[in-house]
């Protein structure tokens, strides 16, 4: 049904569903293979994640396809709005779950294990301070500091959000050439965030003893950090698909959801960040 009638479109049938479900079976069960040491897990891991590479890249085209021919209305329009709106709700509450964690070991816990003599019963050394080593941590690790890469990877996202502020501007103005410009430049951010967290992984393992094993603030650490990363590189992927479609004249100032959405993930992260910076390097 064309979006000139007013009704809402009705795709055709579509088998990217069922390639997507044996994708992600096969990821769940090569990571549990992986995670038991069985022989093969690997490989298994890596087969379902390129089915589902290739059943994302599939489906997706098909999607810009059928909006670029005109296929779509403001009535599913406004269900993509719906759908992304709601598909951030679900990754706040994905991070609020992790800062929850964080809040309760940091505020609640460690206090009430320094009531009495509740701490030395866990463990000998034990100190009601942030961060804390835990039982079974032999080295002494360093805290992770604000003013150094993070605050520089802070820049360096506050910086994307305005560049990509700027080449939606220019999308609606109509300019294209500012469009792609600005829009290479805040995957180029993102890209530089991502090579700056990796050289700061590298720097905690080496030269900070911070590793997965340094307690509760190890734990905590890569995992805020490292979800917020891997969300970047989504993000990043994105910027990446949006901006050869920029190139490819796809868009109209009236029309580019494609556009908003990614925006709107893109600037989610960067808020994402601006808490972490706070709660688990600055505070």
């Amino acid at each position: 049904m064309s979006s000139q009638s007013g009704g809402y479109y009705l795709p055709e049938p579509s088998y990217w569903p069922i390639i997507g479900s044996v994708g992600l079976f096969l990821m769940a069960f090569g990571a549990v293979l992986t995670i038991n040491t069985v022989s093969g897990g690997g490989y298994v891991l890596l087969a379902g994640s390129l089915v589902m590479a290739y059943m994302l890249f599939g489906w997706f085209g098909a999607v810009i396809r059928e909006s670029e021919s005109g296929k779509y209305n403001k009535q599913v329009d406004m269900s993509f709005r719906w759908s992304m709106g709601w598909f951030i709700f679900s990754e706040v509450m994905f991070f609020a779950a992790f800062f929850g964690a964080l809040f309760y070991m940091r505020v609640l816990s460690i206090p009430w294990l320094a009531e009495g003599d509740t701490g030395s019963l866990l463990w000998s050394g034990f100190s009601a301070t942030w961060p804390t080593d835990g039982p079974g941590v032999e080295s002494k690790f360093t805290p992770m500091g604000a003013w150094g890469l993070p605050a520089i990877n802070t820049a360096l996202l506050l910086t994307s959000g305005v560049t990509l502020t700027i080449a939606h501007w220019a999308l609606l103005k109509g300019q294209r050439a500012r469009l792609n410009v600005f829009m290479f430049l805040t995957i180029a951010l993102g890209v530089t965030f991502l090579a700056l967290q990796v050289e700061e992984y590298m720097h905690a393992y080496t030269e900070l003893d911070l590793t997965l094993e340094s307690g509760a603030y190890g734990a905590t650490f890569y995992m805020l950090t490292g979800f917020h990363g891997f969300h970047v590189t989504i993000g990043t992927i994105m910027l990446i698909v949006i901006w050869i479609r920029g190139i490819r004249g796809h868009f109209k100032p009236e029309t580019h959801f494609g556009f908003e959405g990614v925006a709107w993930y893109w600037h989610f992260v960067d808020v994402v960040w601006l808490g972490l910076f706070i709660m688990v390097y600055w505070l």
